[in-house]
């Protein structure tokens, strides 16, 4: 079976994950969300990309896969993440993230180019200062990343109008 890359809306990926991602509500924003079609232009599967849900990885050149959900077509997960992976990178992001429970392999991370490169801790976001309830999965998770080695590396910095040397560093 053929797939193709096809935008869609946050509100129409927030549908479809919350009807069949396994363990995970929809998330609330994105940065870009994509889908993957049939022939028949049956969507068949979705993938959001957001800000990095962890802050110290915030660092506006990191974006995070944050759900990923199919219908259960074959190679509907490596083909979604693998797309993630190019739209990122031409939008010019320097690294990718997204995370796995243990009991998910990662064959189609693997496949489509990221590597495993951290275990982290499943914490609760709830804190004295703000209390949170919701259906949180806690327990380790395996972080995936994959860079960007054609991006651009320096400093980005905004031009002002007038002095050449009034700029705003802004990363």
């Amino acid at each position: 079976m053929t797939l193709y890359v096809v935008p869609i809306t946050l509100s129409d990926a927030k549908e479809f994950v919350s009807k069949v991602h396994r363990h995970h509500r929809a998330p609330l924003g994105h940065i870009f969300s994509i889908a993957c079609c049939d022939s028949d232009g049956l969507i068949r599967g979705v993938a959001t990309c957001g800000r990095p849900v962890a802050r110290r990885l915030c660092d506006g050149m990191t974006v995070e896969v944050n759900r990923v959900a199919t219908d259960g077509v074959r190679n509907g997960c490596s083909f979604l993440l693998g797309a993630c992976r190019r739209v990122a990178f031409q939008l010019g992001y320097r690294r990718i993230i997204t995370y796995t429970l243990p009991e998910e392999g990662g064959g189609s991370l693997r496949g489509a180019g990221w590597t495993c490169d951290a275990t982290t801790p499943g914490r609760s976001w709830s804190v004295p200062s703000r209390e949170r309830t919701g259906p949180q999965v806690l327990g380790l998770k395996h972080r995936w990343v994959s860079q960007n080695t054609k991006a651009f590396s320096g400093d980005l910095r905004l031009a002002l109008p007038g002095d050449p040397d009034d700029q705003l560093v802004i990363f």
